[in-house]
Parts: structure tokens; sequence; C-alpha cells
């Protein structure tokens, strides 16, 4: 297969330093075993293809949503009785740098190629098919199971109301609500996601000044300070252990949990192709990852740790009243008798809002794969408006694991949920991380110079190593307290290494069954689809009020 540039051409701020810099690129011979993982334009037909429908605050208010869901809100109830305030902040600072390393990385890629499947078809151009296809399964795998953990997260928040009504009416609910969303195409969902988007960020922004409002004696006159860092202290001794040790496990306990929560920031990377201006738009939302970091998961769970006692009873998710979040325990601890209510509403449309996501990024995902020839090409058939029904309706099945909540306590489902996609997400993490890493070495061995890309992140490759090895070394001691004695729970083994035994397996397995070569760094393409990703940028006509420079600045 030869790999000519496209032609017409981009324009000369791009294509002229590939040429200058790599002038036999055009020219030259990548086996077809090696490669043949083609962008969307060559695996589907005009007719088959997505529709660039997601505007600029669209995208950044996804980038954002991305970043807050149940997993904070929620989530850090067990990472609390765990490892205690210290312990969990410590936690979520570390996933956080872990968060940051592998966006900026996987930014770099997807802002020069924003092409359907985002990283799982850049997997095939820079690494190996095989990897593609083990890596596109794994992030789809990851997103059909997040979407039932999402709905069951709908249960647990709606039993703080109505303790006796079934889970499955508000299963049933809550996914009405989701797939008609996404049926009405990607315009409609970025839309609605910008609305549940800002809900999140005023309920989270609130929440922290509500906090230290609280912390400092302003309702109660109670002054608490750190004293929950004092009594019950600042880390919990896990399982009982005695010491060092003990607390050290605690913190590391949490650092799956905690990983749960972030997964989702990269879905930034799968609407990719139906982003207006990607060139623009995503480097813009990738550069401004770390405050929303910092200002939405470290700032909330420093709240967390100082309003609520690690040992409090409440703040167990495996217990029948789990569906008061720590959040919500902080406000009813002060006093405040609407407010949980109302926050608590608030966290049902995050749960909303998640799974709203959790199915179009699995569908994108999966019509990624079709492009990429490792899926059944039905799943490529797209209404006239650019909407890949059947592979949202074959996700949407997938929601039915939801009711497992109805035989099984849906605190107990939902951790159950979290593990199984806090692995998987950072699977999908570390192939991303790897794939820069053969993004870097293949620019540097053709001599394309990195500041002529749209987005240069900074202290690479080092970077993306950091990411790779904290993702590998997570996921390879995620299910370490089942080893303990006494401890084990095969349920919490299956769901902490199903994915870890899936990925070698499929990875293997996809090369033995296409006879897979990786791809040497001179055999990297880095032009095809080139013209199509130009023709989508268009110049923006810079804000002419004061209210529209200060939103362009902040997004």
């Amino acid at each position: 297969m030869l790999l000519h540039p496209p032609s017409g051409g981009p324009p000369a701020t791009t294509m002229s330093s590939l040429d200058e810099k790599s002038p036999n690129m055009s020219a030259e011979k990548v086996d077809a075993d090696a490669y043949d993982v083609e962008v969307q334009s060559s695996q589907a037909r005009p007719e088959e293809q997505l529709k660039r429908q997601l505007k600029d605050r669209h995208i950044a208010m996804i980038s954002i949503g991305g970043v807050i869901g149940t997993g904070l809100f929620v989530g850090t109830a067990n990472a609390l009785t765990n490892a205690g305030p210290i312990g969990l902040l410590l936690g979520y600072i570390v996933t956080g740098s872990l968060c940051y390393t592998m966006m900026i990385s996987l930014g770099e890629m997807v802002s020069y190629l924003p092409i359907a499947g985002g990283h799982i078809t850049l997997a095939g151009r820079f690494v190996d098919p095989a990897f593609s296809f083990t890596l596109g399964w794994m992030y789809w795998y990851n997103w059909v199971l997040v979407l039932p953990a999402e709905l069951s997260a709908v249960g647990v928040l709606m039993q703080y109301w109505h303790p006796p009504v079934t889970g499955a009416v508000w299963i049933v609910v809550c996914l009405v609500v989701v797939i008609t969303i996404n049926l009405f195409g990607a315009g409609v969902y970025g839309e609605c996601e910008f609305i549940f988007a800002s809900i999140k960020i005023i309920a989270i922004v609130g929440l922290i000044i509500l906090g230290i409002i609280l912390d400092l004696g302003g309702v109660t006159g109670d002054r608490l300070g750190f004293r929950y860092w004092l009594d019950p202290g600042p880390f919990v001794q896990f399982n009982g252990i005695s010491g060092s040790w003990g607390r050290f496990l605690g913190f590391w306990r949490t650092l799956i949990v905690s990983a749960g929560a972030y997964i989702g920031t990269e879905i930034v990377a799968i609407a990719a192709a139906e982003t207006k201006n990607p060139r623009r738009n995503l480097p813009r939302a990738i550069k401004r990852i770390y405050i929303r970091i910092i200002l939405f998961y470290i700032c909330g769970v420093i709240i967390v740790g100082l309003l609520v006692p690690s040992n409090d009873p409440r703040v167990n998710l495996g217990g029948s009243d789990a569906s008061a979040s720590p959040f919500v325990i902080a406000i009813e601890r002060a006093g405040i008798k609407a407010l949980p209510s109302i926050i608590n509403a608030v966290l049902v449309s995050a749960a909303w809002s998640a799974a709203s996501s959790d199915l179009y990024t699995s569908s994108r995902a999966l019509y990624g794969l079709a492009a990429a020839g490792n899926a059944p090409k039905i799943f490529l058939r797209t209404t006239k408006h650019g909407l890949p029904w059947v592979s949202v309706g074959f996700c949407a099945m997938f929601s039915a694991l939801a009711f497992m909540t109805l035989s099984t306590s849906a605190g107990q489902v939902f951790t159950w949920f979290q593990n199984l996609c806090g692995v998987a997400g950072l699977l999908t993490w570390f192939g991303s991380s790897i794939t820069y890493i053969r993004f870097y070495n293949g620019m540097k061995a053709q001599g394309i110079d990195r500041s002529t890309l749209p987005y240069r992140s900074p202290f690479q490759p080092y970077a993306a190593y950091y990411a790779a090895a904290l993702s590998g070394v997570i996921v390879l001691f995620s299910g370490w307290t089942t080893f303990l004695h006494g401890n084990w729970d095969t349920a919490t083994f299956v769901t902490n290494y199903f994915g870890l035994a899936a990925f070698p397996i499929m990875f293997i397995g996809a090369k033995l069954w296409r006879r897979t070569k990786f791809v040497g760094v001179h055999e990297m393409d880095f032009t095809t689809g080139l013209k199509e990703i130009d023709e989508a940028d268009v110049l923006m006509e810079p804000p002419k009020t004061w209210i529209g420079r200060v939103w362009r600045a902040l997004m």
C-alpha cells in the first residue's frame, strides 16, 4: 500500500513541513500485513460517515463533563472509608497526575489527526493493527460497562428519596432519556451535555464554597477545621493492619477507585471525528485539563475529608443506606434540611449526563472499530444525519446489566462495575500512552518537527512513559486485597483482573489470526486523512462582546 498525501493538500504550514522533513514519505511502501488499518474515509462510504456537529462550546463542556461524574460524587465514599482523608487526597493527586500526563499525550495525537476511532485507530497506524484491535475492544468493553454502572448509581441515589420503590423503575426512566438523547445525534447530545455539564460545574463549585463555610462554622457555629484529620485520624489502618503498612495499603486501595472517577476525560478523542474546527477546539480543551482536575477533583476530596469522618457508618457503599453520597452526608450532619434533596437531584442529573456520554462513547468506539475493519461492517451504518444507529442500538442493549441491582445491593453492584471500568479504563490509558510513545518516535525518525503540530504537549516523552508505567502498576496490583489472609472474595478478584487477563489474550489472538507486524518508525503514516481534517477547519470570527471574550478565554 502506498502512502500518498491527499490530493489538494492541507495548508502549507502543515503539509510543507511534512514534505520538507520527510520527502520520501509519499512513496514509501508499507507491508499490507504490517499496516491494514485505514482511517474512516477509506473504510466507510460517504453515506456511512459521521458528521461534524459538535461546536467549540460543546467540546469544551464535554471535556469538563468527562471529569465530573458519580465517581466523584458517590465513589469517594469507599475511598474515604478505606484510606482516611489524607489517603483519599493522595490517591486523587496521584491518579490526577496520571490523567494529566495521559491526556496531554493523547491530545497531541488527536489534535493532529482527529479521525474516527481516535486513539483506537491511531494505535493501528503507529503500533500494530493487533494492538488497535485489542485497545479498541477493551475501550468499548469499558464504556458498555460504565453505562450500567451509571444506571445503577441512579438507583443508589434515588433510594435516598424512595427506598421502597424498585430500582427497575428508575433504571428504565433513566435509560429512556439516555437513548432518546443519543438517537437525535451528536448535535443534540452536545447541547444536552452542555446543559448537564453546566449544572455539574455550578453544583461542584457551590459544594466547595458551602464546604468551606461549613468547615469554618458558618452554619452551625461549630468550627470543624481539621478535626476529622485528628480524630478518627488522617489515615485508616486498612483491614485492621497496624503500622505504616496498613496506612499505605489503605492509600493504594484508593487508586483504582479514583482512577475510575477520572475515566472519561479521554472522551474528547472519540468526539474528535464529530468536532467542528478540531485543530483549534481540541487543543483548547486539552490545555486546561489540569485546571479542571485541581478545581473539581482535588478541591472536592479535600472538602469531603474535612466535613465527613472516615468512620461514619453511612459512608459505605456496601451498606443498605448507600444512597447518600459524602456530600449529602456532610450537609445532613450540618442540620441543613432541604439542601440534601437538592444536591441529590444534582447528583441524579450528573449520573444521567454520564450515562448519556457512556452510550455516545461506546457507540462511537464501536463505529471506529468497524471503520478500522475490527468489527462487522454493519456497525458503520448511519442515518443521513450521520447517526450510527446500529452501533447506538447494540450498545444500548448492555444497559440491561444494571438490573443486577434488583437481586444484589445496589451499592455492591456499583462497586463491581467501578472495579471493572477502572481496570479497563486504565488499560486503555496504558495503550494510549504506548501509542503516543510510538507516535513520538516516528515523528523523530522521520524528521518531523513537533512544533508544527496544532498542539505540542510538554514533558515529552517522559510524561507518556510515566502514564504508561503508573497505569500498568495500578492495574497489576488492583486486586491485591483478595490475597490478604482470610480476605478472599471471588467477585472482587474477577472484577479486578478480568481485563488484565483479557488484554494479552486478545492481543496475541489478533496477531496470530491476522498475522500482523509492528509498524516501523519509518513506515508510520502521518499524512492520510489530512485533507479532510483541514477542510473541517474554518476561520472563527473573534468575539465582539466582553462576555464572548471571557467565555473564549475560559473555554
